[in-house]
């Protein structure tokens, strides 16, 4: 059962950032500047309409840098800190934080991207359907840049499409419910994909996606980057 104000937000913060690099050469992505602001403001705002209260950083590169900007708290968040001993990929990353973890499941949000949603919904349809995992899912009308989720009416995902291919599809909106279980087969002591290794594996095994995500942002690239401002400018106030 989800219920927020009890729930784990782990965010993933500890990527190298290179594709950034010719616009962002002297800090993480999650202290990306946009309207002012260092872009994690964004996801813990949010996080904190959600009702959520405990978060935990996942970081590596640059991770002194968060800790020192953001501190113990954020408002009436309580924020504590992950700190990779080397590069552990996005899964990797997960386990590394899993003694700071209390709930079941946990929310997992990468720190490049943004998306929209009504999280009592999301969890009512996780507390229904008790999957084994849940991926926020958001149609884009052009998903080559970031691959595809292809899954039943009930959510059941049946498989992962690379990225490349032109047109519109639902892809993974960097948004995860994660249980117990799931967190806990995480291999521990070298780096791994939750993109490449663990969601394949739970394919077939209660692995869900859940089709909630609205207005979706990814900061990853330049390109992406640049129109991080106006989207938030233009941003409706928060379903939550």
């Amino acid at each position: 059962m989800v219920r927020w104000e009890e729930t784990t937000a782990l965010i993933l913060a500890g990527g190298l950032g290179t594709r950034l690099r010719p616009v962002l050469t002297d800090r993480p992505k999650v202290l990306a500047p946009v309207a002012g602001r260092p872009f994690l403001e964004f996801l813990l705002d949010q996080l904190v309409s959600t009702g959520i209260r405990d978060v935990v950083l996942c970081v590596g590169y640059g991770g002194a840098a968060i800790e020192a900007t953001f501190g113990a708290c954020y408002g009436p968040l309580r924020l504590r800190y992950s700190h990779e001993p080397q590069p552990l990929g996005t899964a990797g990353a997960l386990a590394w934080a899993r003694p700071l973890t209390r709930s079941d499941p946990v929310l997992v949000l990468n720190g490049d991207s943004y998306c929209e949603l009504d999280p009592k919904a999301w969890g009512a349809w996780y507390t229904a359907s008790a999957p084994a995992a849940s991926i926020l899912a958001t149609f884009q009308l052009d998903a080559s840049r970031f691959g595809r989720v292809i899954f039943q009416p009930d959510g059941d995902i049946v498989r992962f499409e690379e990225k490349g291919a032109s047109g519109p599809g639902w892809i993974n909106a960097g948004r995860y419910l994660l249980s117990r279980t799931v967190l806990d087969s995480i291999p521990t002591g070298r780096a791994v994909s939750i993109e490449r290794e663990t969601f394949p594996a739970w394919v077939g095994r209660g692995l869900r996606a859940y089709p909630g995500g609205r207005r979706f942002l990814d900061i990853g690239v330049p390109e992406s980057y640049a129109e991080a401002e106006a989207f938030f400018a233009s941003r409706p106030p928060e379903a939550e």
